[in-house]
């Protein structure tokens, strides 16, 4: 087990109507916010104007800037940026989903920044200060309520990046159950992608003697796929709801990477075809797991067998390591599609003549991964293997 540190600001507001208490909370911290949303879904659910009732008995004024798309926009950013200079904001409140959060995010290590808020995203720093963000979720998936992660898209590449720094983690994040019974079940399915991989991204290291976090992660990953099919048919099940919802923000708060190294060449991967075809983060990811996986095999075959044995119940009857491993693969695979996802670029409909490009870009900044350095070549054999 590696040395670590373990922090965690996030105060999470749990269960029905926590929405409620968000003008509470948020004069904690400021008495003049910028309310960033995507409009749509939150403003025709009347969620928007319960949190805006809440602000105002709280005695919170506030601007407004809707307009987050999924795989948020460096454009939009740039004007929230400006907005809290001009305003003199003191917290930005995101009510949404990733997307929604991930903007927040950029635009509060973007306001006391001299320079271009890009360049935390481009690897030339990383920020140390930043305007306090706080959430409202509404789609659990990409674990951003309490985690110091932010991916943005710039949209004149495009190139879409991540950035991680602790000054990022929500200082509040109020998650309620019945805010995502109305999600569509594509989005629904995407979200539990998302987090069924960033659990995956630490369940996968090189790292010996890590039994608690092993189990952790197991269990978690158990939870995601025994509920998932339930949200899919019952959507407003309170309990299972209230299942995935945790289960998300658990998957990517760090507590599971505890001790460990996780690899993220998949979340890499993944942004690049995002980044060209503009699909949900969710969808992208269940292509490019199971080819990353089968890639991969051979580094640890024992991790990839006690996985299918662990989250899929494969029959360790089959006691070849090697078998067990790639039947796990295959209820992967199965998994997604139940669900309503395409594990592969081929069921997805994306075309393949990019995969050399997708496969350059994805290591323009040097080799990805930690389970297993991968170059282009790597990285393209992947793609291929995506492709199938």
């Amino acid at each position: 087990m590696q040395n670590f540190v373990f922090e965690n600001r996030t105060k999470i507001l749990f269960g029905r109507g926590m929405e409620r208490q968000v003008g509470e909370e948020a004069r904690r911290f400021a008495t003049k916010i910028l309310l960033h949303h995507s409009g749509g879904h939150v403003v025709r659910s009347g969620l928007l104007d319960k949190v805006k009732d809440s602000l105002k008995a709280a005695g919170v004024q506030w601007v407004e800037l809707g307009g987050v798309q999924p795989n948020p926009r460096l454009s939009l950013v740039y004007e929230g940026i400006r907005l809290c200079r001009n305003e003199k904001i003191g917290l930005i409140l995101a009510v949404g989903g990733g997307s929604v959060i991930d903007s927040a995010k950029a635009i509060a290590a973007g306001v006391p920044y001299a320079g271009d808020v890009w360049d935390f995203y481009d690897g030339k720093g990383s920020p140390s200060e930043a305007l306090p963000v706080a959430t409202v979720l509404t789609i659990p998936a990409a674990g951003s309520e309490a985690s110091p992660s932010s991916v943005i898209t710039d949209e004149r590449g495009p190139w879409k990046r991540g950035l991680t720094a602790e000054c990022l983690r929500p200082v509040f994040s109020i998650l309620n159950p019945e805010l995502t019974f109305s999600l569509p079940p594509y989005q629904t399915a995407c979200g539990i992608v998302d987090m069924l991989a960033h659990i995956m991204e630490r369940y996968f290291t090189r790292e010996d003697h890590v039994e608690l976090t092993d189990r952790l992660c197991e269990v978690t990953m158990k939870t995601i796929v025994r509920n998932a099919p339930v949200v899919i048919h019952d959507p407003t099940n309170y309990h299972a709801r209230a299942e995935i919802m945790w289960a998300g923000t658990i998957a990517h708060n760090d507590l599971l990477g505890t001790g460990r190294v996780g690899d993220w060449a998949t979340h890499m991967i993944e942004h690049e075809i995002s980044a060209l075809y503009d699909i949900a983060h969710g969808a992208g990811l269940a292509i490019v797991f199971p080819a990353w996986m089968e890639y991969n095999l051979q580094v640890d075959v024992r991790r990839f067998a006690r996985f299918a044995e662990e989250v899929f119940g494969v029959d360790g009857l089959f006691y070849d390591p090697e078998q067990t491993a790639r039947q796990g693969i295959l209820r992967l695979k199965e998994f997604y599609r139940s669900i309503g996802l395409a594990p592969s670029l081929r069921e997805a409909d994306i075309p393949t003549d990019k995969i050399p490009e997708m496969a350059r870009r994805a290591v323009i900044m040097g080799p990805i991964g930690a389970y297993r350095r991968l170059d282009a070549s790597d990285v393209e054999a992947i793609l291929r293997l995506a492709a199938r």
